[in-house]
């Protein structure tokens, strides 16, 4: 059987560090991962549940509460999952909750949350205190986040079906804020191959991001912290946007580094195809699919040190 056809990352060449490695990934089925759900039990007790059922877990290294199962195996289909001991989601998609850390009666906001995987991670990781606010603007995925918060038992919940980029101030501030943003996914083609088939034109879905993730500074309060994340490798739509806010915020934001122990990365950009971004925009991370048999993503993470400047009219 053919491999996959590369010529839509040949732009990434460059920034590829083993592209060799980086392809032969690219070839191959991506593992299934799953995180414990601990408002039910134990991730111990999960992976003894798992191996039970003829399942052979292996830790994140990164994140303890998640397993890596071989491509293929159909864990949704298992009684724990269906109760709801588990979920299950890529594992570099659980970047961007960890980085954040909220905290037990943190008010998060997750600002493009459907189908809900990082919102249900974060109120999980939040002991099912405080309050997450989920909004997306589809109604059909938000029937199927739903669904999942029924099955994994969470209670600090609330959704709301809004533009990311126009929500009301009478919001309020929140402590986290998650921008997930919407994108042309190439990080995901291990998992979705139709991306590979899709016309791409860089750039094309920046002023729309720019504009989430403005949303996401306003609504953050200072002091608080906001992730910005896409399953993407082009700069247009990761470094570009972040570099157009720190801009905008003079000062008002700085970046934190995003790293965690035990995982590979890359960090972010400082330059692409003749533009210059904040020397900062290197404390961003870059995971690509070789590193550690994933995805591909970016993640920014965003300190709010002060209130920021007004900016036409705004």
């Amino acid at each position: 059987m053919p491999g996959p056809d590369l010529s839509l990352f040949e732009r990434y060449r460059p920034i590829i560090d083993d592209w060799s490695a980086f392809s032969a990934a690219l070839a191959r089925p991506l593992p299934s991962v799953l995180w414990c759900n601990t408002l039910r039990l134990s991730s111990e007790h999960l992976a003894q549940l798992l191996r039970r059922d003829g399942f052979d877990p292996q830790p994140i290294p990164w994140y303890p509460k998640a397993f890596k199962l071989p491509p293929g195996v159909r864990a949704g289909k298992t009684l724990p999952f269906l109760t709801g001991c588990f979920h299950l989601q890529e594992e570099v998609s659980q970047l961007p909750v960890v980085l954040l850390d909220p905290q037990p009666g943190d008010r998060l906001l997750d600002l493009c949350a459907a189908p809900g995987n990082k919102t249900l991670q974060a109120a999980v990781h939040m002991h099912n205190r405080g309050t997450v606010i989920a909004n997306d603007k589809s109604k059909h995925r938000l029937g199927i986040m739903r669904r999942n918060i029924e099955r994994l038992g969470v209670t600090n919940i609330a959704i709301l079906q809004a533009d990311a980029s126009n929500l009301p101030k009478r919001l309020g501030r929140f402590d986290r804020v998650l921008a997930d943003v919407p994108c042309s996914c190439q990080g995901t083609s291990r998992k979705n191959p139709e991306v590979l088939r899709l016309g791409f034109r860089p750039g094309a879905r920046q002023r729309g991001q720019t504009s989430i993730l403005r949303k996401a500074v306003q609504r953050c309060r200072v002091g608080g912290r906001v992730a910005y994340s896409t399953c993407t490798y082009a700069p247009e739509e990761n470094e570009a946007v972040v570099d157009q806010i720190l801009s905008e915020a003079d000062g008002a934001l700085r970046l934190l580094p995003a790293r965690l122990p035990g995982l590979v990365g890359r960090p972010g950009l400082s330059s692409w195809q003749g533009q210059d971004f904040d020397s900062s925009l290197q404390q961003c991370l870059r995971v690509y699919p070789h590193h550690q048999d994933t995805g591909g993503f970016f993640v920014a993470l965003l300190h709010k040190a002060a209130e920021l400047p007004k900016v036409g009219g705004r």
